[in-house]
């Protein structure tokens, strides 16, 4: 049985606003998060994705009351990333209205988090987010870093993907550093090699710019299709986003 296409809009947010910038750098203001997830909720979107981009950076915790607005206003489907080292702090998440964690830093840095998780909440629950760049360092052209993208790791990001995956994860958000925020599509390359090698969902991010773009990503292997200044900048909405796969053949819902 096919299985619908998710249009997800993401709020990236730093100190309660949402931000955005270029391959994760020079963030600026792109307004309030739960205005902005209430009017994505409103156009159709099937999912919100909620990444507090500095929560790791500044090591503290991802902040909760802003979660707890958003999730009160919206009746989607929330996944709520940055900042999460423990399985304390996913199941705050979770009664502050997540449904489901993205995980990053902290699984690099110990990676039985992801068993932790999945033991004790289910697979369902786990989003493994990967911030990929390209890079001649290991085998597959594609390397791991942390703390939004400012740190490369040794780790290929296709080993660290299946590995994740054998511990618990259920679904992967790649996301390509080099296309962030450039509106020049999707690494469709990155989006391939991954789905080659993942069993679970994998979400594209990372570079929409038109309305082109999101269908390719889809015949390049993704079930869902994730992006961010293109709806905050009201360049294309996700009514038109939804059209354009449609067309492409997609199922949507």
């Amino acid at each position: 049985m096919s299985v619908a296409i998710r249009v997800i809009p993401c709020l990236d947010v730093a100190a309660g606003r949402v931000v955005k910038g270029v391959k994760f750098e020079n963030l600026r203001d792109a307004g309030d998060p739960v205005e902005l997830a209430r009017i994505y909720a409103e156009q159709g979107a099937d999912e919100l994705t909620f990444l507090d981009v500095t929560a790791t950076v500044d090591d503290r915790s991802t902040t909760y009351d802003v979660v707890q607005k958003t999730a009160e206003q919206v009746f989607i489907p929330l996944t709520v990333g940055g900042g999460v080292r423990s399985t304390d702090d996913v199941a705050r998440l979770l009664a502050s209205g997540a449904d489901k964690i993205g995980v990053n830093s902290a699984a690099i840095a110990r990676p039985e988090l992801i068993d932790e998780i999945a033991n004790r909440f289910g697979a369902q629950v786990i989003v493994l987010s990967l911030d990929i760049k390209r890079s001649d360092s290991v085998p597959s052209g594609f390397v791991v870093t942390t703390h939004g993208g400012r740190r490369e790791t040794t780790l290929d990001a296709l080993d660290w993907a299946a590995e994740a995956i054998r511990r618990g994860a259920g679904e992967l958000l790649v996301n390509s550093i080099d296309a962030d925020g450039t509106k020049d599509g999707f690494d469709l390359e990155l989006i391939g090699v991954m789905r080659s090698i993942s069993r679970v969902p994998v979400v594209a991010s990372g570079g929409a710019g038109r309305l082109e773009h999101f269908p390719e990503a889809i015949r390049a292997g993704a079930d869902a299709v994730l992006a961010a200044s293109v709806f905050h900048n009201r360049e294309l909405t996700i009514g038109q986003v939804k059209d354009e796969l449609r067309h492409d053949g997609a199922l949507i819902r």
